[in-house]
């Protein structure tokens, strides 16, 4: 018997389940397919972003999750002679998102609190060890055949998102390739769970060794996790290199086998790939089956969950009738425009980092060392990884050209009377109007119900650390449109140029006095 959902998702990873949890918290009817029966138990991802911590407030989570996260530690770039080069930190407090910039986590924990979030959702139907075996559509939905230990039976769904990994079986069968951008190294990651008396061993800080014999880097996970990824030189065979007795030779540097305990090695090959399209009639992809990128700025897992947000909301948009026709379609069209010009600039960045830390030549090593100390002047400075993010350029954003167009709003602490609330937890995740303190609500938002305004400096939205209106001092603009995402959709100076800014994205989006993305 077939049975019919809104969205069916094939994988429960991080960009599944978040998918899952976002969309089923939109009242919509889910079936999401795995084929595990448990969260993954090694720790693949291991670096989070404030970003990601705002869709798990969003979920309801984020509380669940913390005992699971910890702040990322500065990380430290050795060259050739032991020089420290660059060192990269978090943003400075007041943090604009409202949580900690840049976190490490242990990932099948989160994962857990994740599901358990889905399980509460009745709207949402799970099941694991299943295997999808065949993906179809036509105008009206698409048709998925899943296999389990009684046989086989066919799942029916509006629209499908493929986030089962970088293997992916929908993308394969749809015949929807990946773009190589260009990066291709053989890499061994190994986790350790580290004792006492290795922790006392250990640097206090994770550390990128720009070394040409044999780049790695160290990353201090929570607890006593801790990481290592070790480029592989020519002709080194990525099996044995993964065996305990070869990895441990290969730790030697920093640990014996009495100063912890192996919780996985395994070697993989780090590439930059993005899918040539996102989107095939009624299927997306996301996460790793849309993209793979070098881990050196830990943002793998941070990619799948913004491809979760970005396509969730206009997804529910289309779904629930608040956009439609033409409108629609361009909506939808808009997730695989920004998400793919987004993946490849972040990825270029990061290839950019890596060539810092994988230069193999000494000769070319020691040039990079001297040019990177003269151009700080001798002195090292913190630079933010928040720096490397880019925004977004192209998509659903206004017709301007705006530096804060495109950027991710910051995320204030407020007080509500007497209480102090992030605030979304205020405005919601809906589209947003925020004004700066003293400005009047346009018009044309006070008669839309879908528009949130959120006027700060008010008695229910007081601003305890001035994070939005350095934000709008620093963009010199008093009006800003947020999208569901939480990227700015638009910015506006004067009253009037805010009243033009409301009227552009109803006109675009068709979202008249009844609608309610």
């Amino acid at each position: 018997m077939e049975r019919v959902f809104d969205v069916a998702i094939v994988g429960y990873g991080p960009a599944g389940v978040v998918a899952a949890g976002l969309l089923g918290q939109a009242g919509l009817h889910v079936y999401v397919c795995e084929r595990l029966t448990e969260v993954y138990q090694i720790p693949r991802a291991i670096a989070l972003d404030h970003e990601i911590m705002r869709v798990f407030q969003q979920l309801g989570v984020v509380d669940a999750v913390a005992p699971f996260c910890e702040p990322f530690t500065p990380s430290e770039y050795f060259g050739v002679d032991g020089q420290l080069i660059r060192r990269m930190t978090m943003v400075a407090p007041p943090y604009p998102q409202g949580h900690t910039p840049s976190m490490v986590f242990t990932q099948p924990e989160v994962e857990r609190v994740l599901r358990e979030r889905v399980a509460q959702m009745p709207n949402v139907v799970v099941e694991l060890g299943v295997e999808m075996t065949r993906v179809a559509q036509d105008a009206s939905g698409v048709s998925l055949d899943i296999r389990d230990d009684s046989g086989q039976h066919t799942v029916r769904a509006a629209w499908a998102i493929a986030c089962d990994g970088g293997s992916s079986t929908v993308r394969t069968q749809l015949d929807m390739p990946l773009e190589d951008l260009d990066f291709d190294e053989p890499w061994l990651v190994v986790d350790v769970l580290v004792n006492e008396q290795g922790l006392a061993k250990l640097p206090t800080v994770s550390v990128q060794y720009c070394e040409p014999e044999r780049p790695c880097t160290l990353v201090i996970g929570p607890k006593n996790h801790r990481r290592w990824e070790i480029s592989l030189k020519p002709g080194e065979d990525p099996k044995e290199a993964a065996t305990p007795e070869a990895t441990w030779r290969l730790l030697s540097r920093w640990l014996t086998p009495e100063d912890g305990t192996l919780w996985r090695q395994a070697s993989y090959r780090f590439h930059a790939l993005v899918a040539q399209r996102w989107r095939q009639g009624r299927v997306f992809l996301a996460g790793d089956a849309a993209h793979m990128q070098p881990p050196f700025l830990g943002q793998g897992m941070c990619q799948g969950v913004r491809d979760a947000a970005n396509l969730s909301w206009k997804l529910a948009a289309v779904l629930r009738g608040e956009v439609t026709g033409a409108r629609a379609e361009a909506l939808l069209e808009s997730y695989g425009e920004e998400r793919k010009a987004h993946v490849r600039e972040l990825t270029s960045r990061i290839k950019h980092v890596g060539a810092v830390i994988c230069e193999r030549d000494p000769v070319k090593a020691r040039e990079r060392d001297a040019k990177m100390l003269a151009d700080c002047g001798g002195v090292v400075k913190d630079t933010p990884r928040q720096d490397i993010l880019p925004r977004l350029e192209t998509g659903l954003l206004a017709d301007q050209q705006h530096a804060a167009r495109g950027s991710l709003f910051p995320q204030p602490w407020l007080l509500n009377g007497p209480q102090r609330q992030r605030m979304d937890a205020i405005a919601g995740n809906g589209w947003r109007l925020v004004l700066a303190p003293g400005q009047a609500t346009p018009a044309s938002a006070a008669a839309l119900p879908w528009l949130r305004t959120l006027a700060l400096g008010t008695a229910t939205a007081r601003e305890t650390d001035g994070v939005a209106e350095a934000w709008f001092q620093r963009h010199q603009c008093v009006v800003a449109l947020v999208r569901p995402d939480n990227y700015v959709y638009g910015v506006a100076g004067t009253a009037d140029e805010a009243e033009a800014l409301v009227d552009e994205l109803c006109a675009r989006l068709g979202m008249g006095e009844v609608c309610g993305v």
